[in-house]
């Protein structure tokens, strides 16, 4: 008897047991929503004098219909509101075709202490309903605060003509959105200039807690000697403000140029024959010129040498002298001749000057013809002499 019993008693249980997982599939089997409300950002840090709107959206499968709000277990002495086209609503028209929106504000009261507070937006329509949690933590403003900072060489080099360039980033640490000066002290001679966006600024807006990348571009408007020249970046928004010290370092570069000693690129030679002319190299740039050596094109037949042929250094703003030896071709008729010099330093490229030089025959060749000249006049004069008494 009792072991009829126990198989009795098995046999319910596990009957029981059967028909349990589809009792809880039953009970777990989720039901789409007919009414959802959202907002993108449903947790937020605000501070404590700080005005909250909050965008809502509702999105219904049912047929158009009214839908009430209401905000439930609201803090003591907060303020919520529903807004729509800039009236306060107390209910949304939700249709199936488009979602709708409505705005929610929340006013803090002004004994508000920071911590974390939380209440309920309930939308609630016909046989219809949805609720939203909203966490809002209220804190003490960060103090406003501007950054500046860049990845590039503090001290870039280039040379006189060279733009140097730096690319800053501005960040603003502060909860307020910032307009930012932007200036610059830097060297006489110097132009800076600030770019964002390939555009030239004076002025940036700066988001509170956001951060903007510009380009600083320094350049020289008059050509400046060898040497580092500082600079200093400074965005300024009312009392805040941000530097960073930078350099450019301008390496220098000589500037030659050739001319006579008088200032004439022109001069007199015989043909055949060696003539000194003097030329004056000059050294008109920001660095020492080295190591130049002297050089000529010449027309065919000429030669030219030079005293001295290389020269070891010329100083910023000094100059040298050279004597360039020209012989043109033994045969070379009078006239003007085109004849360029040249001066190629160390490390830099050449200078040229072209010289016009006049040559004349040698006065020997004009003695012989006179001369001979002379003796066929002679010779006649006696041939008539002679046969002339006959």
């Amino acid at each position: 008897m009792r072991f009829h019993r126990f198989v009795v008693l098995v046999i319910s249980l596990t009957a029981i047991l059967a028909l349990l997982p589809a009792a809880a599939l039953a009970q777990t089997e989720v039901t789409p929503s007919k009414l959802t409300l959202w907002t993108n950002y449903p947790s937020q840090t605000i501070g404590l004098d700080e005005t909250v709107t909050l965008t809502l959206k509702l999105r219904s499968t049912v047929p158009a219909q009214i839908v009430q709000l209401q905000a439930l277990e609201v803090p003591t002495g907060w303020t919520v509101t529903f807004r729509g086209a800039g009236r306060i609503v107390q209910s949304v028209f939700v249709d199936t075709n488009a979602d709708a929106n409505v705005d929610l504000r929340v006013e803090l009261p002004a004994d508000v202490q920071p911590g974390t507070y939380r209440f309920v937006v309930e939308a609630r329509g016909q046989e219809v309903q949805a609720r939203l949690p909203i966490e809002l933590t209220v804190r003490e403003k960060v103090p406003a605060r501007l950054t500046m900072e860049t990845k590039d060489l503090l001290t870039i080099r280039g040379a006189p003509n060279t733009t140097f360039r730096w690319n800053v980033t501005l960040k603003n640490e502060g909860d307020e959105d910032v307009s930012v000066n932007l200036t610059a002290v830097a060297p006489a001679g110097f132009e800076v200039k600030f770019r964002y966006s390939a555009q030239d600024v004076s002025t940036l807006p700066l988001e509170a807690n956001g951060s903007k990348s510009v380009s600083v571009e320094a350049k020289a408007y008059i050509e400046p000697s060898a040497g580092v020249y500082p600079i200093t970046i400074r965005a300024q928004s009312g009392e805040l403000s941000a530097s960073l010290d930078v350099a450019a370092e301008v390496t220098g570069q000589p500037t030659l140029s050739i001319t006579g000693v008088d200032g004439r690129l022109s001069g007199r030679a015989t043909a055949g024959r060696e003539t000194a002319l003097k030329l004056v190299v000059r050294n008109t740039g920001t660095a020492p010129a080295r190591g130049i050596e002297m050089g000529s094109s010449t027309p065919s037949g000429w030669t030219v040498t030079f005293e001295p042929q290389r020269i070891t250094e010329i100083p910023v703003n000094q100059q040298v002298e050279v004597t360039a030896k020209v012989r043109p071709a033994d045969k070379a008729l009078a006239g003007d001749y085109m004849l360029t010099f040249r001066a190629t330093p160390e490390g830099s490229g050449n200078v040229t000057a072209d010289f016009r030089i006049t040559v004349t025959t040698s006065t020997l060749w004009g003695m012989v013809g006179v001369a001979l000249i002379a003796v066929a006049v002679l010779a006649v004069a006696l041939v008539v002499a002679r046969f002339g008494r006959r």
